[in-house]
Protein backbone atom coordinates (compact mmCIF):
# COMPACT_ATOMS: atom_id res chain seq x y z
CA UNK A 1 0.00 0.00 0.00
CA UNK A 2 2.78 2.41 0.88
CA UNK A 3 4.57 1.74 -2.39
CA UNK A 4 1.29 2.48 -4.20
CA UNK A 5 0.89 5.75 -2.30
CA UNK A 6 4.28 6.83 -3.61
CA UNK A 7 2.76 7.14 -7.08
CA UNK A 8 0.21 9.87 -6.35
CA UNK A 9 2.01 12.28 -8.68
CA UNK A 10 3.93 14.63 -6.42
CA UNK A 11 7.15 16.25 -7.54
CA UNK A 12 9.70 17.62 -5.09
CA UNK A 13 8.36 21.15 -5.13
CA UNK A 14 4.71 20.18 -4.60
CA UNK A 15 5.73 17.72 -1.89
CA UNK A 16 7.65 20.41 0.02
CA UNK A 17 4.71 22.81 -0.32
CA UNK A 18 2.55 20.17 1.37
CA UNK A 19 5.06 19.93 4.24
CA UNK A 20 5.04 23.72 4.67
CA UNK A 21 1.22 23.64 4.86
CA UNK A 22 1.62 21.78 8.15
CA UNK A 23 4.04 24.44 9.37
CA UNK A 24 1.53 27.19 8.55
CA UNK A 25 -1.20 25.26 10.38
CA UNK A 26 1.14 25.04 13.40
CA UNK A 27 1.46 28.82 13.50
CA UNK A 28 5.00 29.00 12.15
CA UNK A 29 6.32 32.39 11.07
CA UNK A 30 9.54 30.95 9.62
CA UNK A 31 10.35 27.76 7.72
CA UNK A 32 13.89 26.74 6.81
CA UNK A 33 14.26 24.28 3.93
CA UNK A 34 17.67 22.74 3.30
CA UNK A 35 18.63 20.66 0.25
CA UNK A 36 21.91 19.05 1.25
CA UNK A 37 23.96 17.36 -1.50
CA UNK A 38 25.97 14.30 -0.52
CA UNK A 39 25.47 12.06 -3.57
CA UNK A 40 23.50 8.96 -2.46
CA UNK A 41 23.55 10.29 1.14
CA UNK A 42 21.81 13.55 0.13
CA UNK A 43 18.95 14.68 2.32
CA UNK A 44 16.29 17.38 2.60
CA UNK A 45 15.14 18.99 5.84
CA UNK A 46 12.28 21.33 6.65
CA UNK A 47 12.42 23.08 10.04
CA UNK A 48 9.72 25.44 11.33
CA UNK A 49 9.30 27.55 14.45
CA UNK A 50 5.68 26.57 15.02
CA UNK A 51 4.10 25.34 18.22
CA UNK A 52 5.40 21.81 17.85
CA UNK A 53 3.53 18.69 18.96
CA UNK A 54 3.17 16.54 22.01
CA UNK A 55 4.22 12.89 21.90
CA UNK A 56 0.59 11.88 21.34
CA UNK A 57 0.18 14.53 18.66
CA UNK A 58 3.26 13.34 16.82
CA UNK A 59 2.07 9.75 16.95
CA UNK A 60 -1.26 10.83 15.46
CA UNK A 61 0.39 12.97 12.77
CA UNK A 62 2.54 10.05 11.61
CA UNK A 63 -0.45 7.76 11.09
CA UNK A 64 -1.91 7.48 7.60
CA UNK A 65 -5.37 9.04 7.31
CA UNK A 66 -5.48 10.09 10.95
CA UNK A 67 -8.47 12.38 10.34
CA UNK A 68 -11.71 12.24 8.39
CA UNK A 69 -11.70 14.69 5.42
CA UNK A 70 -15.40 15.36 6.10
CA UNK A 71 -14.67 16.76 9.57
CA UNK A 72 -15.16 20.49 10.07
CA UNK A 73 -11.81 22.27 10.31
CA UNK A 74 -10.61 25.67 11.41
CA UNK A 75 -10.66 28.32 8.70
CA UNK A 76 -6.85 28.50 8.71
CA UNK A 77 -6.33 24.76 8.20
CA UNK A 78 -4.58 23.99 4.90
CA UNK A 79 -4.96 20.20 5.12
CA UNK A 80 -7.86 17.86 4.55
CA UNK A 81 -7.07 14.17 4.19
CA UNK A 82 -4.53 13.58 6.96
CA UNK A 83 -2.22 12.09 4.34
CA UNK A 84 -0.14 15.01 3.05
CA UNK A 85 2.87 14.71 5.35
CA UNK A 86 3.27 11.00 4.68
CA UNK A 87 2.32 10.73 1.00
CA UNK A 88 4.33 13.82 0.06
CA UNK A 89 7.37 12.47 1.88
CA UNK A 90 7.04 8.89 0.62
CA UNK A 91 6.85 10.22 -2.94
CA UNK A 92 10.41 11.56 -2.59
CA UNK A 93 12.22 9.37 -0.05
CA UNK A 94 12.22 5.95 1.58
CA UNK A 95 12.99 7.20 5.08
CA UNK A 96 10.92 9.88 6.80
CA UNK A 97 11.78 11.20 10.25
CA UNK A 98 9.68 13.82 12.04
CA UNK A 99 11.02 15.40 15.21
CA UNK A 100 9.20 17.97 17.32
CA UNK A 101 9.52 20.05 20.47
CA UNK A 102 6.23 21.24 21.88
CA UNK A 103 4.99 20.80 25.40
CA UNK A 104 7.35 17.83 25.87
CA UNK A 105 11.04 17.37 25.26
CA UNK A 106 12.12 16.43 21.74
CA UNK A 107 10.14 13.55 20.33
CA UNK A 108 10.85 11.83 17.02
CA UNK A 109 9.29 9.05 15.00
CA UNK A 110 10.39 7.44 11.75
CA UNK A 111 8.92 5.60 8.82
CA UNK A 112 11.47 3.43 6.99
CA UNK A 113 10.02 1.80 3.88
CA UNK A 114 12.92 -0.64 3.57
CA UNK A 115 12.39 -1.76 7.15
CA UNK A 116 8.69 -2.33 6.46
CA UNK A 117 9.43 -4.19 3.21
CA UNK A 118 11.84 -6.54 4.99
CA UNK A 119 9.63 -7.10 8.03
CA UNK A 120 8.73 -10.78 8.41
CA UNK A 121 5.44 -10.19 10.21
CA UNK A 122 3.99 -7.78 7.60
CA UNK A 123 3.46 -5.17 10.30
CA UNK A 124 3.38 -1.38 9.96
CA UNK A 125 6.33 -0.59 12.20
CA UNK A 126 6.56 3.07 13.19
CA UNK A 127 10.05 3.44 14.62
CA UNK A 128 11.23 5.71 17.42
CA UNK A 129 14.09 8.15 17.01
CA UNK A 130 16.22 8.98 13.96
CA UNK A 131 18.07 6.36 11.97
CA UNK A 132 21.40 5.43 13.58
CA UNK A 133 23.96 7.94 12.30
CA UNK A 134 21.36 10.62 11.53
CA UNK A 135 21.15 12.08 15.03
CA UNK A 136 23.16 15.19 14.02
CA UNK A 137 20.53 16.08 11.43
CA UNK A 138 18.15 16.96 14.27
CA UNK A 139 20.56 19.34 16.03
CA UNK A 140 19.08 22.52 14.45
CA UNK A 141 15.73 21.70 16.08
CA UNK A 142 17.40 21.02 19.40
CA UNK A 143 19.20 24.36 19.16
CA UNK A 144 15.95 26.17 18.31
CA UNK A 145 14.17 24.71 21.34
CA UNK A 146 10.75 24.72 19.66
CA UNK A 147 9.11 23.67 16.43
CA UNK A 148 9.08 20.69 14.11
CA UNK A 149 11.61 19.22 11.69
CA UNK A 150 10.85 16.92 8.77
CA UNK A 151 13.85 14.93 7.52
CA UNK A 152 13.92 13.09 4.20
CA UNK A 153 16.64 10.50 3.65
CA UNK A 154 17.19 7.81 1.02
CA UNK A 155 16.00 10.16 -1.75
CA UNK A 156 15.51 7.44 -4.32
CA UNK A 157 13.01 9.49 -6.36
CA UNK A 158 15.36 12.50 -6.48
CA UNK A 159 18.88 11.03 -6.56
CA UNK A 160 18.84 8.50 -9.37
CA UNK A 161 21.74 6.91 -11.28
CA UNK A 162 23.62 9.67 -13.07
CA UNK A 163 22.37 12.51 -10.84
CA UNK A 164 24.89 15.31 -10.35
CA UNK A 165 25.27 18.26 -8.02
CA UNK A 166 24.07 20.51 -10.87
CA UNK A 167 20.86 18.51 -11.09
CA UNK A 168 20.40 19.10 -7.36
CA UNK A 169 21.01 22.83 -7.78
CA UNK A 170 18.51 22.97 -10.65
CA UNK A 171 15.98 21.24 -8.41
CA UNK A 172 16.56 23.87 -5.72
CA UNK A 173 15.72 26.57 -8.28
CA UNK A 174 12.45 24.84 -9.15
CA UNK A 175 11.59 24.50 -5.47
CA UNK A 176 12.25 28.19 -4.89
CA UNK A 177 10.04 29.24 -7.80
CA UNK A 178 7.21 26.95 -6.74
CA UNK A 179 7.21 27.96 -3.09
CA UNK A 180 7.39 31.64 -4.04
CA UNK A 181 4.28 31.14 -6.17
CA UNK A 182 2.21 28.91 -3.87
CA UNK A 183 2.75 30.98 -0.73
CA UNK A 184 3.18 34.42 -2.31
CA UNK A 185 0.28 35.94 -0.38
CA UNK A 186 1.90 34.81 2.88
CA UNK A 187 5.34 36.07 1.85
CA UNK A 188 4.32 39.50 0.53
CA UNK A 189 4.39 42.85 2.30
CA UNK A 190 6.75 44.72 4.56
CA UNK A 191 5.69 42.48 7.48
CA UNK A 192 4.97 39.10 5.90
CA UNK A 193 3.09 36.43 7.83
CA UNK A 194 5.57 33.79 6.72
CA UNK A 195 9.26 33.72 5.92
CA UNK A 196 10.64 30.78 3.95
CA UNK A 197 14.38 30.30 3.60
CA UNK A 198 15.85 27.87 1.08
CA UNK A 199 19.46 26.96 1.88
CA UNK A 200 19.62 30.12 3.98
CA UNK A 201 18.27 32.50 1.30
CA UNK A 202 14.78 34.06 1.58
CA UNK A 203 12.28 32.82 -0.99
CA UNK A 204 10.91 35.75 -2.98
CA UNK A 205 7.14 35.88 -3.51
CA UNK A 206 5.89 35.69 -7.10
CA UNK A 207 2.72 37.71 -7.63
CA UNK A 208 0.97 36.28 -10.73
CA UNK A 209 -1.13 39.42 -11.11
CA UNK A 210 1.52 42.15 -10.88
CA UNK A 211 -0.79 44.07 -8.59
CA UNK A 212 -0.84 47.86 -9.03
CA UNK A 213 1.43 47.87 -12.11
CA UNK A 214 0.57 51.04 -14.10
CA UNK A 215 0.76 49.20 -17.44
CA UNK A 216 -2.16 46.87 -16.67
CA UNK A 217 -5.10 47.55 -19.00
CA UNK A 218 -7.65 45.88 -16.71
CA UNK A 219 -7.73 45.40 -12.94
CA UNK A 220 -11.29 45.71 -11.59
CA UNK A 221 -12.46 45.41 -7.99
CA UNK A 222 -13.15 42.06 -6.36
CA UNK A 223 -16.31 40.28 -7.53
CA UNK A 224 -18.22 38.50 -4.77
CA UNK A 225 -20.60 35.72 -5.71
CA UNK A 226 -24.13 37.11 -5.43
CA UNK A 227 -25.48 34.24 -3.31
CA UNK A 228 -22.64 32.06 -2.00
CA UNK A 229 -20.51 33.39 0.84
CA UNK A 230 -16.75 33.08 0.79
CA UNK A 231 -16.35 32.87 -3.00
CA UNK A 232 -14.51 35.82 -4.53
CA UNK A 233 -12.95 36.53 -7.92
CA UNK A 234 -10.54 39.17 -9.17
CA UNK A 235 -9.94 39.47 -12.91
CA UNK A 236 -6.62 40.70 -14.29
CA UNK A 237 -5.27 41.52 -17.72
CA UNK A 238 -1.51 41.79 -17.45
CA UNK A 239 0.65 44.38 -19.21
CA UNK A 240 1.83 43.59 -22.72
CA UNK A 241 5.50 42.89 -23.21
CA UNK A 242 5.94 46.39 -24.66
CA UNK A 243 4.88 47.87 -21.31
CA UNK A 244 7.40 45.87 -19.26
CA UNK A 245 11.11 45.97 -18.69
CA UNK A 246 12.97 42.82 -19.81
CA UNK A 247 13.44 41.86 -16.15
CA UNK A 248 9.76 42.26 -15.33
CA UNK A 249 8.72 40.36 -18.46
CA UNK A 250 10.95 37.42 -17.56
CA UNK A 251 9.84 37.36 -13.92
CA UNK A 252 6.13 37.75 -14.64
CA UNK A 253 6.21 34.77 -17.01
CA UNK A 254 6.35 32.56 -13.92
CA UNK A 255 7.76 29.06 -13.51
CA UNK A 256 6.13 27.70 -16.68
CA UNK A 257 6.07 30.72 -19.01
CA UNK A 258 3.44 33.18 -20.17
CA UNK A 259 1.19 30.89 -22.17
CA UNK A 260 1.12 28.11 -19.56
CA UNK A 261 0.40 30.51 -16.68
CA UNK A 262 -2.83 31.97 -18.10
CA UNK A 263 -6.23 31.15 -16.63
CA UNK A 264 -7.69 30.76 -13.16
CA UNK A 265 -5.63 30.80 -9.97
CA UNK A 266 -7.56 29.00 -7.24
CA UNK A 267 -6.68 29.83 -3.63
CA UNK A 268 -7.87 28.21 -0.44
CA UNK A 269 -7.12 30.30 2.64
CA UNK A 270 -4.77 32.34 0.41
CA UNK A 271 -2.68 29.26 -0.36
CA UNK A 272 -2.46 28.67 -4.12
CA UNK A 273 -3.92 25.34 -5.24
CA UNK A 274 -4.20 25.69 -9.02
CA UNK A 275 -1.79 27.95 -10.90
CA UNK A 276 -3.12 28.76 -14.34
CA UNK A 277 -5.94 26.62 -15.69
CA UNK A 278 -9.22 27.27 -17.48
CA UNK A 279 -10.75 24.58 -15.23
CA UNK A 280 -12.52 22.83 -18.09
CA UNK A 281 -14.73 25.88 -18.67
CA UNK A 282 -15.60 27.32 -22.05
CA UNK A 283 -18.44 28.19 -24.37
CA UNK A 284 -19.25 25.20 -26.54
CA UNK A 285 -16.02 23.34 -25.80
CA UNK A 286 -13.38 23.77 -23.15
CA UNK A 287 -10.95 26.64 -23.58
CA UNK A 288 -7.35 25.77 -24.30
CA UNK A 289 -4.28 27.85 -23.53
CA UNK A 290 -3.21 29.96 -26.49
CA UNK A 291 -1.09 33.00 -27.24
CA UNK A 292 -4.05 35.33 -27.74
CA UNK A 293 -5.16 34.98 -24.10
CA UNK A 294 -1.79 34.77 -22.40
CA UNK A 295 -2.39 38.05 -20.55
CA UNK A 296 -5.53 36.79 -18.75
CA UNK A 297 -5.26 35.66 -15.13
CA UNK A 298 -8.18 35.37 -12.71
CA UNK A 299 -7.86 34.93 -8.96
CA UNK A 300 -10.48 32.77 -7.24
CA UNK A 301 -10.70 32.52 -3.43
CA UNK A 302 -12.58 29.62 -1.87
CA UNK A 303 -12.98 28.60 1.81
CA UNK A 304 -11.73 25.21 2.98
CA UNK A 305 -15.34 24.21 3.58
CA UNK A 306 -15.71 24.04 -0.23
CA UNK A 307 -13.03 21.35 -0.72
CA UNK A 308 -15.47 18.57 -1.49
CA UNK A 309 -17.49 20.73 -3.91
CA UNK A 310 -14.30 21.68 -5.78
CA UNK A 311 -12.96 18.10 -5.66
CA UNK A 312 -9.59 19.16 -4.26
CA UNK A 313 -7.15 16.26 -4.53
CA UNK A 314 -4.62 15.04 -1.97
CA UNK A 315 -1.76 16.87 -3.69
CA UNK A 316 -3.75 20.16 -3.63
CA UNK A 317 -2.90 20.65 -7.29
CA UNK A 318 -6.20 20.09 -9.11
CA UNK A 319 -9.67 21.51 -8.66
CA UNK A 320 -12.94 21.35 -10.57
CA UNK A 321 -15.52 24.08 -10.08
CA UNK A 322 -18.95 22.90 -8.92
CA UNK A 323 -21.87 23.14 -11.33
CA UNK A 324 -23.48 25.98 -9.38
CA UNK A 325 -20.44 28.22 -10.04
CA UNK A 326 -19.65 27.35 -13.65
CA UNK A 327 -21.90 29.95 -15.33
CA UNK A 328 -20.65 32.73 -13.04
CA UNK A 329 -17.00 31.83 -13.58
CA UNK A 330 -17.52 31.44 -17.34
CA UNK A 331 -19.03 34.91 -17.66
CA UNK A 332 -16.13 36.47 -15.71
CA UNK A 333 -13.61 34.57 -17.81
CA UNK A 334 -15.24 35.51 -21.12
CA UNK A 335 -15.03 39.22 -20.30
CA UNK A 336 -11.43 38.90 -19.11
CA UNK A 337 -10.35 36.83 -22.11
CA UNK A 338 -11.87 39.36 -24.50
CA UNK A 339 -9.94 42.19 -22.85
CA UNK A 340 -6.75 40.13 -22.79
CA UNK A 341 -7.11 39.27 -26.46
CA UNK A 342 -7.59 42.95 -27.29
CA UNK A 343 -4.56 43.97 -25.22
CA UNK A 344 -2.43 41.29 -26.91
CA UNK A 345 -3.59 42.25 -30.41
CA UNK A 346 -3.00 45.96 -29.81
CA UNK A 347 0.30 45.35 -27.97
CA UNK A 348 -1.03 46.99 -24.81
CA UNK A 349 -2.03 50.24 -26.50
CA UNK A 350 -5.46 51.62 -25.55
CA UNK A 351 -8.38 51.25 -27.94
CA UNK A 352 -10.39 53.77 -25.94
CA UNK A 353 -9.40 57.35 -25.18
CA UNK A 354 -11.65 58.38 -22.33
CA UNK A 355 -15.11 57.40 -23.57
CA UNK A 356 -14.15 57.75 -27.23
CA UNK A 357 -13.36 54.72 -29.40
CA UNK A 358 -10.12 54.87 -31.38
CA UNK A 359 -10.80 54.82 -35.14
CA UNK A 360 -9.22 51.57 -36.32
CA UNK A 361 -8.04 50.91 -39.87
CA UNK A 362 -9.30 47.31 -39.89
CA UNK A 363 -12.68 45.94 -38.87
CA UNK A 364 -13.93 42.39 -38.41
CA UNK A 365 -17.04 41.11 -40.13
CA UNK A 366 -18.52 38.02 -38.48
CA UNK A 367 -20.56 36.05 -41.00
CA UNK A 368 -22.26 32.67 -40.89
CA UNK A 369 -19.47 31.35 -43.09
CA UNK A 370 -16.70 32.75 -40.88
CA UNK A 371 -14.80 35.96 -40.17
CA UNK A 372 -13.51 38.47 -42.69
CA UNK A 373 -11.10 41.33 -42.14
CA UNK A 374 -11.97 44.55 -43.97
CA UNK A 375 -10.27 47.90 -44.33
CA UNK A 376 -12.52 50.49 -42.72
CA UNK A 377 -13.42 52.97 -45.43
CA UNK A 378 -14.28 55.54 -42.73
CA UNK A 379 -10.76 55.61 -41.35
CA UNK A 380 -9.54 59.19 -41.99
CA UNK A 381 -6.53 58.10 -44.08
CA UNK A 382 -8.69 55.85 -46.26
CA UNK A 383 -11.66 58.22 -46.52
CA UNK A 384 -9.41 61.11 -47.60
CA UNK A 385 -8.09 59.07 -50.56
CA UNK A 386 -11.52 57.77 -51.57
CA UNK A 387 -13.03 61.25 -51.51
CA UNK A 388 -10.28 62.65 -53.72
CA UNK A 389 -9.95 59.63 -56.02
CA UNK A 390 -12.16 60.90 -58.86
CA UNK A 391 -11.82 58.61 -61.87
CA UNK A 392 -9.35 56.42 -59.97
CA UNK A 393 -12.01 55.39 -57.43
CA UNK A 394 -12.78 51.97 -59.04
CA UNK A 395 -9.09 51.08 -59.24
CA UNK A 396 -8.48 52.16 -55.64
CA UNK A 397 -11.45 50.14 -54.40
CA UNK A 398 -10.21 47.15 -56.37
CA UNK A 399 -6.75 47.57 -54.82
CA UNK A 400 -8.22 47.68 -51.28
CA UNK A 401 -10.28 44.57 -51.99
CA UNK A 402 -7.20 42.70 -53.23
CA UNK A 403 -5.37 43.68 -50.03
CA UNK A 404 -8.32 42.47 -47.93
CA UNK A 405 -8.49 39.15 -49.74
CA UNK A 406 -4.76 38.48 -49.49
CA UNK A 407 -4.05 39.28 -45.85
CA UNK A 408 -1.57 36.48 -44.90
CA UNK A 409 -3.64 35.33 -41.93
CA UNK A 410 -2.12 31.86 -41.73
CA UNK A 411 1.44 33.16 -41.94
CA UNK A 412 0.72 35.79 -39.26
CA UNK A 413 -0.87 33.14 -37.06
CA UNK A 414 2.12 30.78 -37.41
CA UNK A 415 4.66 33.55 -36.85
CA UNK A 416 2.77 34.73 -33.77
CA UNK A 417 2.68 31.21 -32.32
CA UNK A 418 6.38 30.62 -33.01
CA UNK A 419 7.55 34.00 -31.71
CA UNK A 420 4.98 34.06 -28.87
CA UNK A 421 4.20 37.68 -29.68
CA UNK A 422 2.25 39.70 -32.20
CA UNK A 423 4.09 41.19 -35.22
CA UNK A 424 5.40 44.75 -35.03
CA UNK A 425 2.71 47.16 -36.23
CA UNK A 426 1.57 50.70 -35.55
CA UNK A 427 4.96 52.23 -36.44
CA UNK A 428 6.59 50.26 -33.64
CA UNK A 429 10.35 50.85 -33.70
CA UNK A 430 9.93 53.29 -36.62
CA UNK A 431 11.77 56.60 -36.26
CA UNK A 432 9.67 59.57 -35.15
CA UNK A 433 10.56 61.43 -38.33
CA UNK A 434 8.86 58.75 -40.43
CA UNK A 435 5.69 58.89 -38.33
CA UNK A 436 5.69 62.70 -38.42
CA UNK A 437 6.00 62.73 -42.21
CA UNK A 438 2.91 60.58 -42.70
CA UNK A 439 1.07 62.40 -39.93
CA UNK A 440 1.75 65.72 -41.66
CA UNK A 441 0.26 64.44 -44.95
CA UNK A 442 -2.98 63.52 -43.18
CA UNK A 443 -3.05 66.71 -41.14
CA UNK A 444 -2.57 68.90 -44.22
CA UNK A 445 -5.35 67.10 -46.06
CA UNK A 446 -7.77 67.52 -43.16
CA UNK A 447 -7.08 71.23 -42.78
CA UNK A 448 -6.63 72.32 -46.42
CA UNK A 449 -9.11 70.06 -48.22
CA UNK A 450 -11.61 69.03 -45.55
CA UNK A 451 -11.86 72.38 -43.81
CA UNK A 452 -10.98 71.17 -40.32
CA UNK A 453 -9.62 73.70 -37.87
CA UNK A 454 -6.15 72.93 -36.55
CA UNK A 455 -7.49 71.98 -33.11
CA UNK A 456 -10.27 69.72 -34.45
CA UNK A 457 -7.86 68.02 -36.88
CA UNK A 458 -5.46 67.27 -34.03
CA UNK A 459 -8.30 65.96 -31.88
CA UNK A 460 -9.34 63.63 -34.70
CA UNK A 461 -5.79 62.37 -35.20
CA UNK A 462 -5.35 61.69 -31.49
CA UNK A 463 -8.26 59.25 -31.75
CA UNK A 464 -7.11 57.63 -35.00
CA UNK A 465 -5.10 54.43 -35.25
CA UNK A 466 -2.09 54.30 -35.21
CA UNK A 467 -1.47 57.96 -34.35
CA UNK A 468 -3.30 57.62 -31.02
CA UNK A 469 -0.04 56.07 -29.76
CA UNK A 470 1.91 59.23 -30.64
CA UNK A 471 0.05 62.12 -28.96
CA UNK A 472 3.28 64.08 -28.55
CA UNK A 473 3.81 64.08 -32.33
CA UNK A 474 0.23 65.22 -32.90
CA UNK A 475 0.71 68.05 -30.43
CA UNK A 476 3.86 69.11 -32.30
CA UNK A 477 1.98 69.74 -35.57
CA UNK A 478 1.95 73.43 -36.52
CA UNK A 479 -1.20 75.44 -35.96
CA UNK A 480 -0.59 77.47 -39.14
CA UNK A 481 0.12 75.72 -42.45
Amino acid sequence: MVEALRGLGYNTQTALADIIDNSVAAGASEVRVELIWAETESRITCLDNGTGMSAAGLDLAMRLGERNPLEERSKSDLGRFGLGLKTASFSQCRRLTVATIGTDNMQSLRWDLDYIANSHDGGWHLLEGPHPGSEKCLEPLSDAGKGTMVLWEELDRIITPGSTVQDFLNLADKVEQHLGMVFHRYLEGSRPRLRVLLNGQPVRPWDPFMTDHPGKPYNPPVFKHPSIRGIEAECHVLPHKDMLSPEDFERLGGPDGWTAQQGFYVYRNERLLVAGSWLGLGTGRSWTKDEAHRLARIRIDIPNSADADWKIDIRKSTARPPIYLRDWLTSLAEATRARARRAFAHRGRPTLLGNKQVAEAWKVERLASGMRYRIDSDHPAVRDVLDEAGTLLPQIKAMLRVIEETVPVQRIWIDTAENKDTPCTGFEKAPSSEVSEILMVMYRGMVERKGYSASSAKEQLRATEPFHAFPYLVDALPDNL
